[in-house]
């Protein structure tokens, strides 16, 4: 194995859909809520957004039923998208219900808006659901904390590069994942928080 090849690994596995939404969770709640108070909701948040999911899918691999914990094979990912879409819808329901504060509201109504899309994508086409969470996790990350950040898009460049270099995707299908993100981000996060 190359260098390239071990460096995208690399980017991959710290980029993981999982891993960006459970930080980005945790920021949210805490400059949401401010503080403590608002991490213990991005905790909660997290739990439903990215735990639960994220188990399902290394119970999956565990078992025998998907490949790998990045559900590279296309005919595998409806279920568990599914799967996150319903516990994400639920943990957004019990978050309502408990108060949570509006941007961490808005920010897991983004997660079910955003893997409604991915659902609908997943059976005909295999959309690089990285490079939707990084590019969303950017505009969203902008919104609230300011242009400051935009230098940080080329990030996403390097996100698109692991997924094609490794194979998993190709150049349209991570283009597509970073815009479909970037615009789910941009309007249903700008719109709800």
């Amino acid at each position: 194995m190359g260098a390239a090849v071990r460096v995208a690994r690399w980017v991959t596995e710290v980029t993981a859909p999982a891993v960006l939404v459970t930080g980005l969770t945790l920021v949210i709640g805490w400059h949401g809520a401010g503080g403590v108070r608002g991490l213990a909701w991005g905790l909660l948040a997290t739990v439903f957004a990215a735990g639960i999911p994220f188990a399902y899918v290394l119970n999956g691999v565990r078992r025998g039923r998907l490949t790998d914990h990045h559900i590279g094979r296309r005919e595998q990912r409806r279920v568990p998208l599914l799967f996150g879409l319903v516990s994400a819808a639920a943990g957004l329901a019990l978050l309502a219900a408990l108060g949570a504060p509006r941007p961490v509201l808005a920010l897991v109504a983004t997660g079910v808006v955003g893997l409604v899309v991915a659902v609908s994508a997943s059976h005909r086409w295999k959309m690089s659901i990285h490079s939707a969470v990084a590019a969303g996790t950017l505009v969203v990350l902008v919104l609230t904390f300011g242009p400051r950040l935009l230098p940080a898009v080329p990030l996403l460049g390097l996100v698109g590069w692991s997924r094609v270099r490794l194979r998993d995707h190709t150049v349209a299908q991570v283009v597509t994942g970073g815009l479909v993100g970037a615009l789910v981000a941009g309007l249903v996060f700008a719109t709800l928080s």
